[in-house]
């Protein structure tokens, strides 16, 4: 594909999304990008929040992070660049420990996986002996090394209801565990932490609790609330409201429908209505526009995530360019890490 036929693919998915001269642009840089990913063997894994013009261009696959890390898992490409943050990649690599796993840029962080440590998930299973960990994939791999099962946004529930346990400990976001609950019929508590890192009371002694939590929370999905919902509603009758269940339970109640970006992506493009808004990250928002000219999304939302736009087109020519920034996990957390990652994938 020339430059210019990739403009032009470009230009008939996003011309109402990103300016013309925006689109000339990065065509010329996704065009570069997706030459030297054949010459340097790389496949290239894009995340739904990427933004529009990094999406539809160079990705081998896009999806959530239960889809790309099945992907990642069945990858024969030498290098895997990982268009999405950290974690991410870390999942990616620990799933391909022989390859190299590159992720555009070094400071693609994430709050909620920034929320807990394996320190503090070593504490919990001291206190709550032998009741199994449910560590959500949002997490760094040494987190997910203490872990017995990792799970997504999509399959939470799937996890927790497998396992088969009167008690689960269900970490970081405060949330998807409060969500989760709802979802399966579970009471959960959250455990206090002092500010030296020692636990301040214990909680629930009459036992009647079946989850465990932690107050981890994505800087996202947090800001969302029920009054925006109310006003949106006041000014868009009619509209169908979708919404991620990292948002809190308030906001998931008042909500049309919630899931996963994937069954959020599902949902717009099966349903029959015709004005949607969509509370979560906002590029997104603008990928499922694309997708679905037909079909009205409000460009309402004003909260991006500041370490999903820390990936560009730039850096994932660079990291290709300069085989920059490699991820590395140490072979004996990859190991643990991997038993619990691999459960998710087998979930589904």
């Amino acid at each position: 594909m020339s430059v210019h036929e990739m403009y032009l693919k470009m230009k008939e998915k996003l011309r109402d999304i990103v300016p013309e001269p925006e689109l000339k642009y990065k065509s010329e840089l996704a065009y570069e990008i997706n030459r030297l990913k054949e010459e340097r063997d790389a496949v290239i894994l894009g995340h739904n929040y990427m933004e529009p013009a990094l999406y539809y261009s160079v990705p081998d696959f896009v999806g959530d992070s239960l889809e790309l890390s099945r992907k990642a898992a069945q990858t024969e490409r030498k290098i895997i660049v990982f268009c999405g943050v950290r974690f991410m990649a870390e999942t990616a690599k620990i799933l391909n420990p022989a390859k190299t796993v590159l992720l555009p840029s070094e400071k693609a962080g994430c709050s909620l996986a920034g929320s807990i440590t394996a320190g503090d998930v070593r504490e919990l299973k001291r206190r709550f002996p032998g009741v199994p960990v449910v560590s959500y994939v949002n997490t760094y791999a040494d987190v997910k090394a203490e872990s017995d099962y990792c799970c997504t946004s999509g399959n939470a529930a799937a996890v927790v209801n497998a396992i088969g346990s009167d008690k689960v400990i269900f970490l970081p976001d405060e949330f998807l565990a409060r969500n989760v609950a709802a979802e399966t019929g579970k009471r959960v508590i959250f455990p206090s932490v002092g500010s030296v890192g020692k636990w301040n009371h214990e909680d629930a002694p009459d036992e009647t609790f079946q989850m465990i939590g932690w107050r981890g929370r994505c800087e996202v999905h947090e800001k969302f609330t029920v009054e925006d919902i109310t006003n949106i509603r006041k000014q868009f009758p009619d509209v169908v409201i979708v919404a991620h269940p990292e948002c809190s339970p308030e906001v998931v109640g008042a909500s049309d429908f919630s899931g996963s970006t994937t069954a959020m992506t599902r949902y717009v493009e099966q349903s029959k209505a015709n004005r949607y808004l969509l509370l979560t990250e906002c590029s997104m928002g603008d990928n499922i526009a694309a997708a679905n000219p037909d079909k009205e999304m409000l460009r309402l939302c004003n909260i991006r995530c500041p370490h999903m736009n820390q990936i560009t087109l730039e850096d994932t020519l660079a990291a290709l360019q300069k085989n920059r920034f490699v991820i590395e996990v140490p072979e004996e957390i990859r190991v643990k890490a991997a038993r619990a990652v691999e459960r998710m994938i087998q979930i589904g």
